[in-house]
């Protein structure tokens, strides 16, 4: 039997400190290409989990704030744990200014009136999201990253 590492099962989740932003893995494609996975924690694992409503509306939303504020963005995922996104670059920035965009990109969420592609033409599940929670996220994730970043 082959044993596969997979990055987030290596981390001890019990030393983690959220809010944050972590670079997690860096990959290098064959061409020489280099593809970042980072990280970005906005709840402390097994103490306060995202309800599903908010999680998928801050995917909604940051999917598209965070390629405004950042190039080379391949994906947004949520965590199936409901306490962060992974973040997929391509090309390596610094968590500070992973964190800068994550910021700029909160301050975004709370000024949204409406979720993205919330409709059942675009979304599989367009009827689970609240903005009401992603804003209340977004304000206590952007308060937090703050701190620490600037």
């Amino acid at each position: 039997m082959t044993t596969v590492k997979v990055e987030s099962f290596s981390l001890d989740h019990t030393t983690v400190n959220a809010p944050h932003v972590r670079l997690a893995e860096v990959f290098e494609t064959p061409k020489g290409d280099v593809i970042a996975k980072y990280d970005l924690r906005f709840t402390q694992p097994n103490e306060n989990i995202m309800p599903t409503s908010a999680v998928h509306a801050l995917e909604h939303l940051l999917a598209g704030y965070l390629r405004e504020e950042l190039p080379g963005i391949i994906d947004l995922s949520p965590m199936g744990c409901r306490t962060g996104f992974y973040l997929i670059r391509l090309g390596q920035a610094s968590e500070g200014e992973i964190a800068g965009a994550l910021i700029r990109s909160l301050k975004k969420v709370l000024e949204a009136e409406e979720i993205p592609a919330r409709n059942p033409l675009q979304c599989g599940n367009y009827r689970d999201m609240s903005l009401f929670g992603a804003q209340e996220y977004a304000k206590e994730v952007r308060q937090g990253l703050q701190r620490k970043y600037t």
